[in-house]
């Protein structure tokens, strides 16, 4: 029986997702075969030989340490587009927060609770919420992926002009997209053309501060900004700085640090992106499907650190984690050849410094197979499936 570890409360409308005679689910066990995961920091985690597969509920995985999973044979998943529909709607609602001033202007209806002319008084200061209509107004948007497509589309259907930038766009993306949203290939366009610019990108080393002084220098005086995304990619010193001279009008963002908290013309919201009890279940069936195929058949899909494979097997299916490095697949290979096995099939794919293949084999395996492949130099796990 597998044996699954949640680190985070996850939607039993995933976890039900198991089938309880091949799987116990649950917070507490020890060296289980692989984790579930929100939010839960996994960073000076160490983890046990048995440990085959972590699945993030979601789509960042800052959380977790990617690189050293790869390391020790450990694939790491994410729900890429489980939650794409709540920030969609969460960024329509930022670019309407960014524009008519709704949060200053309840607020200050609220203070006027108990007054003896509320009625009056608000019709007579309502003019100081007033703000501008997104129709008609540019909305550029780096990163074109599940969430900035929906985005897109959303945003031409409410009468905004699109220009988007994403240099990985996929022909898949790029076909769901509205013909009337505009791709650029240089980012600064959407900077000098943008009344509003939003952001959906992953965080890495080479994406912080995407958005920075010089960045906001080239940019329309007026603009506003939203990051839904991850608080890195945008510097806050620099934005506070740029609302206090006038060139950036409004900032919403989802991530709170001290920089941005309690400034005039900052909206900071709680982390709400993928806050609805619909992505949450999105998310948890997607890492609960990911985990199965992968325990169960070799499969690997919406891999952050292993490459995305599958094979369909008639025999028994060795799988094989290892670095990509020449020679390799030929040193496995032969391995297989001098026990007088057959390989019926065979799938290889690479993602950076590592490598994944899988072998359709006839027969039973010897169980002395596995220790010689372990034995070839750049191989980090062995698994056979049956």
């Amino acid at each position: 029986m597998y044996k699954i570890q949640t680190l985070n409360k996850i939607s039993a409308i995933g976890t039900d997702v198991f089938d309880k005679s091949k799987y116990s689910v649950s917070e507490d066990c020890a060296n289980p075969d692989a984790i579930m995961v929100r939010s839960a920091k996994m960073h000076d985690m160490q983890f046990g030989d048995n440990l085959l597969a972590i699945a993030r509920a979601g789509a960042g995985v800052n959380n977790i340490p990617v690189e050293r999973c790869a390391q020790e044979g450990i694939c790491v998943f994410n729900t890429p587009g489980a939650n794409s529909n709540a920030v969609k709607e969460l960024a329509i609602c930022a670019l309407l927060l960014s524009s008519r001033k709704i949060v200053e202007a309840a607020s200050w209806a609220a203070s006027l609770k108990g007054t003896p002319d509320a009625p009056k008084t608000v019709e007579g200061g309502k003019s100081k919420f007033a703000g501008p209509e997104i129709a008609g107004k540019t909305l550029g948007i780096i990163g074109l992926g599940a969430i900035g497509g929906k985005i897109a589309n959303a945003a031409e259907s409410l009468g905004m002009k699109v220009i988007g930038y994403d240099p990985y766009l996929s022909v898949g993306a790029a076909l769901h997209l509205e013909p009337s949203v505009k791709i650029v290939t240089d980012i600064n366009e959407i900077y000098a053309n943008s009344d509003y610019i939003t952001i959906h990108m992953p965080y890495t080393p080479q994406t912080k501060n995407t958005i920075d002084a010089e960045q906001i220098a080239m940019m329309k005086d007026g603009v506003r900004l939203i990051n839904l995304a991850r608080g890195e990619l945008i510097n806050s010193e620099a934005v506070v700085k740029a609302i206090a001279d006038g060139k950036v009008a409004k900032y919403v963002t989802d991530f709170a640090d001290d920089v941005v908290l309690g400034v005039d013309d900052v909206i900071v919201l709680p982390h709400l992106g993928a806050s609805t009890p619909e992505s949450e279940d999105n998310c948890a069936v997607m890492a609960s499907e990911e985990l199965i195929d992968y325990l169960e058949n070799g499969n690997i899909k919406n891999s952050v650190n292993l490459p995305n494979a599958s094979m369909s097997a008639v025999g028994t299916k060795i799988c094989i984690i290892h670095k990509n490095v020449p020679t390799t697949i030929a040193s496995i290979t032969t391995v297989v050849g001098n026990e007088g096995i057959n390989i019926e099939n065979m799938v290889n794919a690479s993602k950076k410094d590592f490598a994944y293949t899988m072998l359709d084999v006839v027969g039973d395996v010897p169980p002395a197979v596995e220790g010689k492949i372990n034995a070839v130099d750049g191989v980090i796990r062995v698994r056979i499936i049956k």
